[in-house]
């Protein structure tokens, strides 16, 4: 490691959802910069305990939030981030880009970043190979499912039906234009030459777009990527837009140019099993999770009724949370789980119930780590994940190890003593093995 890691932040990222702020956080961490997630905006002594960092994150829950709500979220983590000065303001968005006009809009986070950075460039990075997202000639490609069949967007069996932002434009630059963003755009053949790309670049920026989006078609485009974008912010700091790719591409560069180390081996190996029972709860509706709780073997099972909860029937809170508090004193790891059955499916479709009900399984998770503390907790669904912890009195994340791509356990850090040091796993709908609650309870 050089001096390039001099003490100072060099990415200041906002998750827009929990799940995939730890990504982002096990990718900076694994690249090699000292990395910790923030779960609001930071206090001076939580920055003390959390000392010199090269990479800040806060995660956050806009994804989930109409345009009011992702300003009034939005406004004081950019004051703040403006006081760090980082080169780099990542605003992290999911792989799959699902957002919408009405909700989890990127235009309207554009505007909020953009009231105190000034930099006309800002670059959207449109995949994340590793994940198995690809952008080509603008059109966003997801895979289906772990080791699944790679298909337009628009095509994705879960991601064209997604109950609050169904994905069905595969063009990226029209998907934006629906949330008020003019984007031009860079295809991956322009790669090959660094100078023709600078100047493609430049050219395109002469028409003043809101931003322009970098296809990504393999892992050997992120460090392209990355020299762009790093060539820019050292003029003067930048948004950057995308997945945990924006710091795979810059780290990508950092490298390139001998600045930082080879990235750290992948520490799954050395995730032990948990010490005592597991408690996991599963919010989301996707196929993929279904699939993971049907091969969780080693937990009790209770379906949580989906109505009842959304609804806030204390008495159905009460008896909910005794029913698990109780196995896992009595030592059985314990599985609760919102029914993925097209009635329900109808149900939070049909009247937008879906986030009412995560924030309710926010509580009901506060009140059971109230009850039966434990050493181990995994979080399934993005929305509930974020809900689920601002419910709970932890401030910050630190990286532990990855038990799947894209799904990352982590430390938490809290005041209180039932919460600080506890392990921590937040999933999105369509992360992770069959196996992945298997792992969390057995190791990797």
């Amino acid at each position: 490691m050089t001096a390039f890691l001099d003490g100072r932040p060099k990415i200041a990222f906002y998750g827009d959802d929990f799940t995939g702020a730890t990504d982002t956080l096990a990718t900076a961490t694994l690249a090699g910069l000292r990395s910790l997630l923030f779960l609001r905006v930071p206090g001076s002594g939580q920055l003390r305990a959390a000392g010199q960092l090269d990479c800040l994150g806060i995660a956050g829950a806009a994804r989930s939030m109409d345009a009011q709500q992702m300003r009034a979220e939005l406004e004081p983590v950019s004051a703040f981030f403006s006081g760090l000065r980082a080169p780099v303001t990542h605003y992290k968005i999911c792989s799959t880009f699902d957002s919408a006009p009405h909700v989890g809009s990127i235009g309207v986070a554009l505007r909020v970043w953009r009231a105190r950075i000034a930099n006309a460039f800002v670059p959207i990075v449109g995949g994340q190979p590793n994940l198995r997202r690809y952008c080509l000639f603008s059109q966003l490609f997801a895979a289906e499912k772990a080791g699944g069949e790679v298909v337009r967007i628009d095509r994705h069996p879960t991601m064209r039906r997604h109950p609050v932002t169904p994905m069905d434009e595969a063009d990226m630059r029209a998907h934006l234009r629906r949330q008020e963003l003019q984007v031009a755009a860079v295809h991956y053949p322009a790669y090959a030459d660094a100078d023709a790309l600078e100047a493609r670049v430049a050219a395109l920026l002469e028409a003043r777009p809101d931003a322009v989006l970098f296809d990504v078609a393999d892992e050997a485009d992120l460090a392209a990527i990355g020299r762009v974008i790093w060539h820019q912010a050292t003029r003067q700091p930048l948004l950057a837009i995308g997945a945990s790719s924006v710091v795979q591409s810059l780290a990508a560069w950092w490298r390139a140019c001998g600045w930082m180390d080879a990235p750290v081996a992948n520490r799954a190996g050395g995730i032990a099993a948990a010490r005592g029972p597991v408690l996991a709860l599963a919010g989301s509706l996707s196929p993929i999770t279904a699939l993971q709780v049907g091969a969780a073997q080693s937990y009790d099972k209770l379906l949580l009724d989906s109505q009842r909860l959304y609804e806030g029937s204390a008495d159905y809170l009460d008896t909910t949370v005794e029913r698990i508090a109780a196995g896992l004193r009595a030592g059985r790891n314990m599985l609760a789980c919102t029914a993925a059955h097209d009635d329900e499916r109808r149900l939070l479709e049909g009247n937008g119930a879906s986030h009412a009900l995560a924030r309710a399984c926010g509580e009901l998770l506060r009140r059971v780590l109230q009850a039966a503390p434990v050493t181990r907790v995994g979080i399934a669904g993005g929305d509930t994940s974020s809900h689920a912890l601002r419910a709970l009195d932890v401030w910050g994340l630190s990286y532990l190890g990855n038990l799947s791509p894209g799904v990352a356990l982590c430390r938490a850090h809290a005041e209180a003593a039932h919460l600080d040091g506890m392990e921590l796993m937040l999933k999105g709908g369509q992360m992770g093995t069959s196996e992945l609650f298997e792992q969390l309870v057995r190791g990797v």
